[in-house]
């Protein structure tokens, strides 16, 4: 699989909205709870200071993207906060990776000096071991600081990587 990762256009969109919602979905890993429609897809995705798309460059399918988009204001605006999501088909088959690397291109080309993870969830193992292998600090637990699906919490692991 050869992965090429580019910015969301309209025709994006559909695939898009249905990749984050899995996740969503999935209840494992994005604190939202909301799916998307169409049209809140198209004004969230809008309000990011960035929405990559990552298409599997053989097939044409999409395979994953992600959101990029400042971690705080003002003193700290300098910090931007990102959100990965893998179609469930292709995942383990390195789009992750591609979308983190991508994501830090665009941090540093956007002007940013950190990208900060606040929530990565301790059970997501397959993020935690790319987090590690792209040279990210993580910073410490917080116990019980996700909720599931399900009711029930894990800890979450917050990291950071220098742009």
């Amino acid at each position: 699989m050869t992965i090429n990762v580019s910015k969301l256009t309209e025709g994006d969109l559909a695939d898009a909205v249905a990749i984050w919602n899995e996740i969503v979905e999935e209840g494992l890993a994005f604190p939202q709870e909301e799916i998307l429609t169409l049209d809140s897809g198209r004004a969230f995705f809008a309000e990011q200071s960035f929405t990559g798309v990552a298409y599997d460059s053989e097939s044409g399918e999409m395979v994953g993207m992600y959101i990029l988009h400042p971690n705080n204001v003002g003193r700290c605006g300098h910090i931007c906060n990102a959100s990965y999501a893998v179609k469930g088909t292709t995942r383990g088959k390195r789009v992750g990776e591609a979308l983190v690397r991508h994501c830090l291109k665009m941090g540093k080309e956007l002007g940013y000096g950190v990208l900060q993870f606040n929530a990565v969830v301790a059970t997501n193992e397959r993020a935690l071991r790319l987090y590690k292998k792209l040279g990210f600090t993580q910073l410490g637990i917080i116990p019980k600081g996700f909720r599931s699906k399900d009711g029930h919490y894990e800890d979450i692991i917050p990291h950071y990587h220098e742009l």
